[in-house]
């Protein structure tokens, strides 16, 4: 795929998973109540908030983009199973958006890792 257009992905991914993390680590209610409800507050936010700000560094720097696509969509599998078995997929009024970034970020960042497999240590070459 064109790579200004996959660039354009990778900035997508990082600034929805930077966004995200003002909420976690300054301990915003929704972000509490949220990791609170699937038991993981506070150590779960935080930990999770510093994997999403490493995701979204390697996403953007070219050796690694596989390995934040890899990392991004993993964290963001486990949001979305949160939502779908605890959480519900509206969260204090939201609208159900925080279940939908999720979703947009686990798709990107799914279609970023099969634009990259070939770049993957080891296992990339028979892809």
């Amino acid at each position: 795929m064109n790579t200004k257009i996959m660039l354009v992905l990778r900035i997508i991914i990082a600034i929805i998973l930077v966004q995200t993390l003002y909420f976690k680590f300054t301990a915003h209610p929704d972000s509490v109540y949220i990791f609170s409800k699937v038991g993981l507050e506070p150590f779960g936010r935080i930990s999770i908030g510093v994997l999403e700000l490493i995701s979204a560094i390697l996403i953007l720097i070219p050796r690694t983009i596989w390995l934040g696509a890899l990392l991004t969509s993993g964290l963001m599998s486990g949001a979305i199973i949160m939502h779908l078995t605890q959480l519900g997929i509206e969260i204090n009024n939201d609208g159900g958006i925080l279940f939908y970034m999720a979703l947009v970020v686990f798709f990107l960042s799914l279609f970023t890792l099969i634009n990259q497999r070939k770049n993957i240590p080891i296992i990339g070459g028979k892809f």
